[in-house]
């Protein structure tokens, strides 16, 4: 019986199929994908990054992760928040991101209004949290597949587009979900259920 110190070696584990075999997509499968989260920079980090990810492959963006912490001021959200004209040409040069214009406006945009959630609910953690049964995450057993969207992503996404945010509808809001385990949707059989 392997130890909490002991490795186990990869062959004898079991992932959900998307996590294929790039080492980059395995890491985040393993170490965050699921996990429960409660520190709002953490919130604050995959609300850009799935913003970013909008019609493309989380792949790309997790590729150019340490990009966006460089380019996002380490996704400070009162840095991001104070963004300004300059910054936003320098980020239409950044090579580590993808330079698309809307998203780059998106991420100061909600980062303004992320800091307007704080201010109201405390938390942004507490605000995504008031949507969620009981305020706990959910354990789901998905058997194969698992959804884009559910109620909860369809509200959360309702009410902050409501609020103005950008690049945040019910699918990036079920996978910023999945992302910072307010839902666990790692299949039953997946050794890291």
């Amino acid at each position: 019986m392997p130890t909490a110190h002991t490795k186990l070696p990869d062959e004898n584990l079991t992932r959900c199929a998307w996590a294929g075999t790039d080492p980059l997509y395995r890491k985040y499968h393993d170490e965050e994908w699921g996990k429960e989260t409660h520190d709002d920079k953490t919130l604050f980090e995959f609300l850009v990054l799935e913003s970013a990810q909008a019609g493309l492959s989380w792949i790309t963006i997790l590729r150019r992760r340490e990009g966006y912490r460089k380019a996002f001021a380490g996704f400070d959200v009162k840095k991001v928040a104070a963004f300004t004209d300059e910054d936003v040409e320098r980020l239409m040069q950044d090579t580590g991101i993808i330079r698309n214009r809307l998203k780059i406006l998106a991420a100061i945009n909600n980062a303004q209004l992320f800091i307007k959630v704080q201010q109201e609910f405390g938390s942004f953690d507490k605000y995504l949290y008031s949507f969620m049964p009981n305020g706990k995450p959910l354990v789901n057993h998905p058997e194969h597949t698992v959804p884009a969207s559910t109620p909860i992503s369809d509200a959360i996404s309702k009410d902050m587009k409501k609020r103005g945010f950008k690049f945040f509808g019910t699918t990036i809001c079920y996978a910023h979900m999945q992302a910072t385990g307010m839902v666990n949707d790692h299949l039953a059989s997946c050794s890291f259920k």
